[in-house]
């Protein structure tokens, strides 16, 4: 990491710059209020990674050139659904802050536990933190799923503040949850620009970058490319592989069943060089989930001039966004059909043009993504504005 730290002599009233939390190197005061974040135990397991994982590291670093020191709190558990012990130690986490301190819990933590969070609204203040509502879940039973979205509700109903990633995540939480809309607010992921992407030959390299989960409808891509075999692709499927063994064991079932063995590859999950190469031999980024509140992986491609073809779903179409001229740098597909995506890759191998056009646009996308400091600058403005004190009780 770059050091970006300026040193004054004699003055002591001066914090470092974490490395992209600004484009330019900035001294700031050190009247640095204080917020205490709360997140699942697993934020920075290399073995499981998610972009929800990423985004709380990432904000948990830059908060502090917007005036906000983080002290983190990762609690341990199976969230949303947690065992005792997990239960235990958020109580205990949350029992300990002082009245009136500012906390910021992930929804993954929060959500699922009403009868813990809900009494310390009464004291603390509290703003919870929605990755993905946690009844849009892919392979939950139904029972379960509508018992995750009462809780859910219930918590976010009682807390002052509400912070989405993106837009159209607001406004499925007002409209789903009943919730008054000044108090949802949105803090999109930013993008580390990198190095352009060089690719393979242009045309032919599929990276998908998502967590094998049946959300991330890895099966819809498989069935899509087992449907042409007859272009020349290959496709590196980059993500943790632990989360459903059972999912897992039923993909690599499909690749055997389609004879695409030496085509497909399931790598598991990666990071720093390893993911940024990747990234680098890719031609096209691919996504087919049933559900996203953003889509990370999606600018991430793009902040390397990496078109994309994705299920038009949630908050993708966000992620995807228009390069300054008004071009498009992906493709988006209806969820629930498999045939226009192998359609759209066939149109991708087939027309030059329509890989030129999107191409180009995907460059345009590049320079114009916002970076990390403005969804550190967003949450700051939303940690900053809230009520002086917590609505005590009667």
């Amino acid at each position: 990491m770059t050091d970006l730290t300026t040193e004054r002599p004699g003055r002591l009233d001066y914090v470092p710059v974490q490395h992209g939390a600004l484009k330019n190197a900035e001294i700031l005061p050190m009247s640095l209020r204080s917020v205490h974040f709360v997140m699942p135990g697993g934020v920075d397991d290399p073995t499981a990674p998610s972009g929800g994982n990423a985004y709380d590291r990432r904000v948990s670093l830059d908060l502090a050139a917007f005036g906000w020191q983080v002290h983190k709190h990762a609690v341990a558990g199976s969230w949303p659904r947690p065992g005792a012990p997990a239960r235990t130690e958020l109580t205990r986490t949350l029992r300990d802050l002082p009245d009136d301190t500012i906390v910021l819990i992930d929804g993954l933590v929060a959500c699922g536990v009403p009868e813990i969070v809900v009494p310390e609204t009464q004291r603390l203040r509290i703003v919870v933190l929605v990755h993905l509502p946690l009844g849009d879940e892919r392979g939950l039973e139904p029972a379960v799923a509508a018992d995750l979205d009462t809780r859910e509700r219930t918590v976010l109903r009682a807390v002052p503040a509400v912070v989405a990633t993106s837009d159209w995540a607001v406004r499925r939480l007002v409209s789903h949850h009943g919730l008054a809309p000044e108090r949802v607010h949105v803090a999109t992921p930013g993008a580390d620009i990198a190095p352009l992407a060089s690719g393979t030959d242009g045309v032919s390299r599929l990276l998908c970058v998502a967590a094998v989960t049946p959300r991330k409808g890895q099966h819809r891509l498989i069935e899509a490319l087992a449907g042409a075999t007859e272009l020349p692709w290959s496709c590196v499927c980059v993500g943790g592989i632990t989360q459903d063994p059972e999912y897992v064991a039923h993909l690599r079932m499909l690749i055997k069943k389609y004879g695409l063995q030496d085509r497909l590859h399931l790598v598991g999950p990666q990071a720093g060089a390893q993911l940024d190469a990747s990234y680098a031999a890719a031609d096209l980024m691919v996504l087919t989930s049933y559900a996203e509140t953003y889509g990370m992986a999606v600018t991430e491609a793009l902040a390397r001039g990496i078109p994309v073809l994705a299920t038009d779903v949630g908050g993708v179409a966000e992620a995807v966004g228009r390069a300054p001229d008004g071009g498009v740098p992906g493709i988006l597909v209806p969820p629930e059909d498999p045939a226009a995506l192998a359609a759209e890759l066939r149109g991708w191998f087939g027309e030059a043009d329509v890989r030129r056009r999107l191409k180009a646009a995907a460059r345009g996308r590049r320079a114009a993504l916002d970076g990390w400091a403005t969804t550190a600058r967003s949450l700051a403005g939303v940690l900053g504005r809230l009520p002086s004190e917590p609505r005590r009780a009667a």
